[in-house]
């Protein structure tokens, strides 16, 4: 059997002259040997040493079943600074670090084993400038997602937490923070799989599934797996710069600002209804997307009032009718655009749009991008998609 992969690594970058730490970080500096100019104290390094005055110290949070990309990503992104800052004296910059709570391997989703450099309790000991909060799930026998909150990690976030003057979840790590408090009454996104999922278990969350990532105050959360990179990319730029974190996207070969959220790259959730009559309306939609589909119709179609039917959709699906026609629209529309060379006008026609004008303006307002971008990034190349789109 393979090693297992260590975790510590340096990577010293520079940062900027005089934003080395917070000075109104909410926790204090306690345990450390060297002092800030702010009369703040410094943390250790794991191996007990001191950190520089221009380090900050990065914990990657490690569980069984954490995935894999979740907590490699982002150090690729901070190791990329020493190359694009000239920081090669290694006097500055990120300290990364990964805490699990043994100090045994670790065995990630993807089976591959790693070695933590502390254990929860020991990076408990330490100021911490981010904490990172990747995430797990599992797969039912029908594939559907559900993520994961370890009610001992779920203690340790909130216990780190406290200790960081910044907090960051990955991908499903999001269900981790709200579990743990760190969401309530505030904005967070997450994978576009379990957002429906976060918003059920954590009322007291404002679920956005779009964006890439969000930042709420001290919190930021990011959208699935490969978006750890953009989050990481955009806590580069709060630290060192929009400057420094395009070159360090160019090296990536990254958007410094990914165009467009991750609905564009989801599969529609079907909504699950409970009575026949909105079964009967839903399959009535389907069968009729290229005509006109009015509220009016369907009122019509389902024998009920448009105040009753809209009071339906409401209840069962958690939209309006006419929210739920664009959508399905869309979908059909996102489906001519990855398996055909049809104009854009005849794309239109077979979704129900009247004219291209309206298919944009529904692509901006479903997926936050344009027909035409939305092809050259998912077109098929003249053949179906494998599997469908859920394969991506």
């Amino acid at each position: 059997m393979a090693a297992p992969l260590r975790g510590r690594v340096e990577w010293p970058v520079v940062p900027s002259r005089d934003d080395v730490f917070d000075a109104t970080t909410r926790s204090p500096w306690r345990q450390c040997r060297v002092t800030c100019r702010y009369g703040h104290r410094r943390p250790d390094r794991p191996d007990g040493t001191p950190v520089s005055d221009t380090e900050r110290l990065i914990v990657v949070l490690l569980f069984d079943g954490v995935d894999l990309l979740d907590v490699t990503g982002p150090p690729e992104v901070f190791s990329l600074l020493r190359r694009e800052t000239d920081g090669a004296d290694g006097s500055a910059g990120y300290r990364v670090v990964l805490a699990a709570e043994t100090p045994g391997p670790v065995t990630t989703a993807a089976g591959v084993r790693v070695l933590p450099d502390l254990t929860f309790g020991e990076a408990a000991g330490r100021s911490i400038d981010t904490l990172m909060v990747p995430g797990s799930v599992e797969v039912d026998e029908r594939g559907r997602v559900r993520a994961l909150a370890d009610p001992t990690v779920v203690h340790w976030v909130k216990t780190l937490a406290a200790r960081s003057r910044r907090v960051a979840s990955v991908c499903v790590g999001a269900h981790l923070l709200a579990a743990a408090g760190l969401l309530d009454g505030k904005r967070a996104t997450t994978h576009w799989s379990t957002a429906q999922q976060l918003a059920a278990d954590h009322p007291a969350v404002e679920v956005d599934a779009d964006p890439i990532f969000i930042r709420d105050h001290d919190v930021w959360t990011g959208a699935g797996i490969t978006a750890c990179l953009d989050l990481s990319l955009a806590l580069v730029a709060e630290d060192f710069g929009e400057n420094i974190a395009l070159r360090v996207a160019r090296q990536l070969v990254m958007y410094l600002k990914r165009p467009g959220g991750q609905s564009q790259f989801s599969v529609p959730i079907e909504p699950v209804s409970t009575t026949r009559r909105m079964d009967d309306i839903r399959h009535h939609i389907t069968r009729n997307i290229t005509g006109p589909l009015t509220v009016p119709d369907l009122a019509r179609h389902a024998h009920i009032s448009e105040r009753q039917l809209t009071r339906i959709f409401t209840s069962e699906l958690g939209t309006t009718p006419a929210a739920y026609i664009e959508a399905a629209r869309v979908e059909v529309a996102r489906n001519r655009l990855e398996s055909t060379d049809d104009t854009l006008d005849r794309v239109a026609s077979a979704a129900g749009f009247p004219t291209t004008d309206t298919l944009i303006r529904a692509f901006r307002r479903q997926l936050d991008t344009t027909p035409t971008a939305y092809r050259k990034r998912f077109r098929y190349a003249g053949q179906d998609p494998p599997g469908g789109r859920g394969q991506r």
